[in-house]
């Protein structure tokens, strides 16, 4: 934050204790601020019944957090931003067979593009979130680090972040453990300083998700047969929209082995089922890709570049190398993981340090099993930041 002393800076408020500690910091940096809370969606129309995220009660949170910091405070309908890019989005994914994160849609698209864009339009120097993420001076410009609390590390989630959007963002609590944001917020007497953080999909209320779909997509719950992967058919679904890649339980089959959804392929409006090994993955195929290292993606030796993937943001990152060829990025996993599903995020760290560099990221088009994965040789390591 040094150097924004005087200077306007947009803070993205969603009425939560991370952005108004973020706010609050800007303040006492000397910072001109101005708040502004996004309502992305109505509640009880999206889901059939009533609620506070992003609309209703956070707005309000958001609102009095401003009141009490002496801050301006706006309110920006995005509901049809929101609408377009990221819940029909959501929707199309899961008909398509794939499981989507929507909230990186929602940072790519909504906070880091169409608000980014609103904060230079207000003369803003910078727009700053509550995200859990650093950015840190490096040789080659600006870069993403993990951020110190690792249990609250959001770079899964930003990896859309491109290098153009960096020099503009600004990230007040990357730099430290959840505990000392409340202990900030309680000292400043926030009212928000002891609000529970969100845990689900903000527009799919306790994991609902099937609900949304139906009445975004009428018959998204189209029946469709649950085959092995032999080829025999063991009985029928009621749409691949009620199923995960790994999906063990809740099947409806009846089977002498256990069996998990291994493939959902909704040209056919099949589930495909089998056992635990075919879940096995070994390599990726990625589509748009978002190459934070140093120098173009196309530059990478044949070989490939050693770095850490996270498959998924409950987990760590594992080794693994990038390669990319003839317009195809490819990661390749050391030790294999199990049912990774199309549509997830792959990130790159250069290692697998707490704070390791984000080197990017790219939504998996499709997963390669152990008999398409060559061998590896060696690898190029990366440089350090």
């Amino acid at each position: 934050m040094a150097g924004l002393a005087g200077k306007r800076v947009v803070v993205a408020m969603s009425g939560g204790v991370d952005s108004s500690v973020a706010a609050a910091l800007l303040v006492k940096a000397g910072a001109e601020v101005v708040g502004i809370t996004l309502q992305l969606y109505d509640h009880g129309e999206a889901t059939g019944r009533k609620g506070s995220c992003c609309a209703g009660q956070d707005i309000q949170d958001a609102r009095r957090v401003a009141e009490s910091l002496g801050i301006a405070h706006y309110v920006l309908d995005y509901e049809q931003r929101f609408s377009k890019a990221v819940i029909e989005t959501f929707a199309g994914s899961y008909l398509s067979g794939e499981t989507p994160i929507p909230c990186v849609n929602c940072n790519q698209d909504i906070k880091f593009r169409d608000l980014l864009s609103t904060a230079r339009e207000l003369g803003a120097e910078a727009l700053a979130t509550g995200h859990y993420i650093q950015k840190r001076q490096g040789p080659c410009g600006p870069a993403l680090l993990r951020s110190v609390d690792g249990e609250r590390d959001q770079s899964y989630f930003l990896f859309a972040t491109t290098r153009e959007q960096l020099d503009y963002l600004v990230f007040p609590v990357g730099g430290m453990e959840k505990a000392e944001v409340r202990r900030i917020a309680r000292e400043l007497g926030l009212p928000v300083a002891d609000k529970a953080d969100s845990q689900d999909i903000c527009f799919v209320p306790k994991g609902h998700y099937t609900g949304v779909i139906e009445r975004l997509k009428p018959g998204a719950t189209r029946p469709g047969a649950i085959v092995h992967a032999d080829g025999r058919k063991l009985g029928t679904h009621n749409g691949i929209i009620g199923f995960t890649i790994g999906q063990r339980r809740g099947l409806g089959v009846p089977s002498s082995e256990p069996l998990f959804v291994v493939r959902l392929d909704a040209e056919r409006n099949e589930v495909v089922v089998g056992p635990r090994d075919l879940l096995q993955t070994d390599g990726l195929v990625l589509r748009d890709v978002n190459w934070l290292g140093d120098g173009p993606l196309e530059a990478l030796p044949p070989e490939g570049l050693s770095i850490f993937a996270r498959v998924r943001s409950t987990q760590p990152p594992v080794p693994a190398r990038i390669r990319h060829r003839a317009g195809r990025t490819e990661v390749l996993l050391d030790k294999g993981e199990l049912g990774i599903a199309a549509g997830q995020a792959c990130v790159f760290y250069a290692d697998g340090s707490p704070e390791a560099r984000v080197l990017g990221g790219g939504w998996i088009a499709r997963t390669l099993k152990p008999q398409f994965v060559s061998a590896g040789s060696v690898i190029a390591p990366m440089p350090a930041v």
